[in-house]
């Protein structure tokens, strides 16, 4: 039997061999939420810190998450728009990639400048002044 292919295939194949606490996240949950033209080179998910380490082409990291801070998205276990932002931020995902996230996010009404900005100070200083600048900026362009 044949079943219609899922623009996400590659998600949910990783989300599987990673278990059911994991979560997709950073440049993948970008990709999901359509914030960014970047293809990731690999496939980013957040586990718990029982899970196994090593996946070919997965990138695990072991980030806390609060309830909160997830949600689903096209069947997918994903971060919250917020959260997906600030983790890019702290992951070093170029400025301008995530100015054009945050502001496609703000302009599709997928978070407030409230939510980013509290995601930014979950996840301390220098993410929450980068992103109190590009706040800053779409307010002032």
């Amino acid at each position: 039997m044949q079943f219609p292919a899922s623009p996400y295939e590659d998600l949910f194949v990783a989300w599987l061999c990673t278990g059911p606490n994991s979560v997709i996240s950073h440049e993948s949950a970008l990709t999901v939420y359509e914030l960014s033209d970047a293809l990731p080179g690999e496939i980013h998910i957040i586990v718990p810190r029982t899970a196994s380490r090593r996946k070919a082409g997965i990138r695990l990291h072991t980030n806390r998450l609060a309830a909160d801070e997830v949600t689903q998205r096209a069947g997918l276990p994903i971060t919250t728009v917020a959260r997906t932002i600030a983790d890019v931020i702290t992951g070093g995902l170029a400025r301008d990639q995530i100015r054009q996230a945050s502001h496609e996010a703000l302009q599709r009404g997928l978070t407030t400048r409230e939510n980013l900005l509290a995601q930014a100070v979950r996840r301390g200083e220098q993410t929450s002044l980068l992103m109190g600048d590009l706040l800053q900026s779409e307010e002032n362009p």
